[in-house]
């Protein structure tokens, strides 16, 4: 991940717990759409923000390791690549350097008042996300 990684930490609450003691897989997909949203805050320019909303359109998630009440974990959010209106986001959960999930998703940018998609300007994703002029990751 070479491009600008976000580091957001999560609250695991009694709620997030399934009959198994751990906490529901399903709650992690909360986890990176919170993290995603907020990594296009915090670096996207607020008038940007202001303008767009997303929407997810596919989500993998490669689950290594469960997460229990007590941990103490996090989410490190990256934008890897962006192709028109869709952008390519990869996310790690984890538990201090245990790898907890990897999340690979693809979402697609909207016009907030249309709801129609919209085009991710490739000259903002290079100087607020890190990504080459091109759309992806230094790295590429």
């Amino acid at each position: 991940m070479s491009a600008k990684p976000h580091l957001i930490p999560i609250r695991i609450t009694p709620e997030d717990i399934d009959f198994m003691g751990h906490v529901n897989n399903a709650r992690y997909l909360g986890w990176v759409q919170d993290a995603v949203l907020s990594h296009w805050r915090k670096l996207a320019p607020a008038e940007t923000v202001a303008k767009h909303a997303w929407v997810a359109l596919r989500h993998e998630i490669t689950y290594r390791r469960p997460a229990f009440l007590e941990d103490d974990v996090f989410a490190r959010v990256v934008l890897e690549r962006v192709a028109g209106a869709r952008a390519f986001y990869r996310t790690i959960i984890a538990r201090g350097e245990e790898v907890l999930a990897e999340v690979s998703s693809m979402w697609a940018c909207v016009d907030a008042k249309t709801l129609r998609p919209a085009r991710i300007d490739r000259g903002m994703a290079h100087e607020c996300f890190g990504l080459s002029p091109h759309g992806t990751s230094a790295a590429e």
